[in-house]
């Protein structure tokens, strides 16, 4: 016994059953779990096709514009201070501008809440939907935050599915029947991660169509607006907010090449005032209130960041992303024992499926990538996380050489592995 004391009875440690159901969810984790398995004596560079952070690559560096609005920002004394809980009032105010430019209705800057990212977005979105015996209906195959924001606030979920031979569009059908008086929302994600498609106009006024048939919110994660390259425009789910209410997520961490600033918003754009009404707003600033802050200088530069950045950036950005894309999809055409059902049109991700009938001693998804960690020192992120098993999700927001040499590893992986051809 210490301290000639007797020993103590400590009362801590028993596990949060609703952490550990979120933990189940956690992509971050089975990502960064893959590293751990890769060869240390392998002299090749580590090739990371697991997450999207285009911002470790050169040709993907953000606009000088937006990293001399934030100097400016910090430099000016004038944002060292605490904002409200819905943001500074300037950020506010330039979002609300920025989405109105393309919607048939003004968005105005009490419409809009700034948040520290996008994921900070969710988090407020599901805690704030989380009523006794509400459920939310979640994309498949799907960004796993929502799952896991929602199983820690112990809101139920339900998955409708994505199509891959319809280009990912949302099984409409599927939503409808997996609904129910308690359903008070569904998630959208457009451009799309992990899918990489990009939903068209009429796509999306069906959406909306089936949402005000259910009597619920649509919840469109935008973080990757305009990060096109296909022959699809991105059209804002706003467009269609008289039909259902909308409410827009966003941020600057893709568009902008700058994830670690940790800046998004959440917007209501709904021109018939429906989610204030229902107190929708009030209860996100409220949860704002007593969660993480944006950093307040990444706040106050904001309106520069948005105004300051010319268009030359953006085209620049998606002609390279455009590009990996490009490379991206020829070369898995050249892997014999995966499909890619769908050209990427969006976003930084593609999803791919495995044909496991053609690889020796690959077990599963996870089995493939771990392995393919291990011996060829490429990270994917495998599709079980994203509630698609025996698939796999690839990010080509990489430098393209780069890209190029991981996914001949890729190649030269499953040519080792492949069963011989009788």
């Amino acid at each position: 016994m210490e301290n000639g004391g007797e020993a103590a009875k400590w009362r801590f440690g028993a596990a949060n059953p609703a952490l550990q159901a979120a933990g189940r969810h956690n992509l971050r984790s089975l990502v960064h779990d893959l590293y751990d398995r890769l060869d240390k004596s392998d002299s090749r560079p580590v090739v990371p096709l697991g997450h999207g952070d285009p911002s470790a690559f050169a040709c993907f560096r953000t606009a000088a514009a937006a990293e001399e609005s934030v100097v400016a920002a910090a430099m000016s004394g004038k944002h060292n201070s605490y904002a409200r809980a819905a943001g500074v009032e300037e950020a506010r105010s330039a979002v609300a501008a920025h989405l109105s430019r393309e919607l048939p209705y003004e968005v105005t800057a009490g419409d809009v809440v700034i948040t520290a990212g996008c994921n900070h977005a969710i988090e407020v979105m599901m805690a704030v939907l989380a009523a006794p015996g509400a459920n939310v209906l979640l994309p498949r195959p799907g960004y796993p935050m929502y799952q896991s924001r929602a199983s820690l606030c112990g809101l139920e979920f339900r998955n409708f599915d994505l199509l891959p031979d319809k280009g990912w569009e949302v099984d409409l059908d599927g939503v409808e029947a997996i609904a129910d008086e308690n359903t008070v929302a569904m998630v959208i994600v457009n451009p799309n991660n992990p899918c990489g498609c990009v939903y068209s106009y009429d796509h999306l006024a069906e959406i909306a169509k089936t949402a005000r048939k259910l009597g619920i919110l649509v919840i469109s994660d935008e973080v990757y607006d305009h990060c096109v390259f296909g022959s699809k425009p991105f059209v804002p789910m706003g467009v269609f907010g008289a039909i259902a209410p909308v409410v827009t997520m966003g941020g600057i961490s893709k568009r902008w090449m700058v994830p670690g600033w940790r800046l998004g918003w959440i917007a209501a754009t709904d021109p018939n005032g429906i989610l204030r009404d229902k107190k929708i707003i009030e209860s996100v600033i409220g949860y704002r209130a007593i969660s993480a802050d944006p950093a307040t200088f990444i706040q106050g530069a904001l309106p520069q960041i948005i105004a300051n950045t010319d268009k030359a950036f953006f085209e620049n950005a998606m002609n390279v992303l455009g590009e990996a894309a490009e490379i991206c999809y020829q070369k898995l055409k050249e892997i014999e024992c995966v499909t890619c059902p769908h050209k990427p049109e969006g976003s930084m991700f593609v999803m791919v499926k495995l044909d496991l009938s053609c690889l020796d001693g690959i077990h599963d998804d996870v089995d493939f990538c771990t392995k393919v960690a291990r011996e060829e020192s490429v990270v994917i992120c495998p599709g079980s996380g994203l509630g698609m098993k025996d698939w796999i999700r690839i990010t080509f927001a990489v430098d393209p050489p780069l890209l190029e040499d991981g996914l001949e590893r890729v190649k030269s992986f499953c040519k080792r592995h492949g069963k011989p051809r009788r």
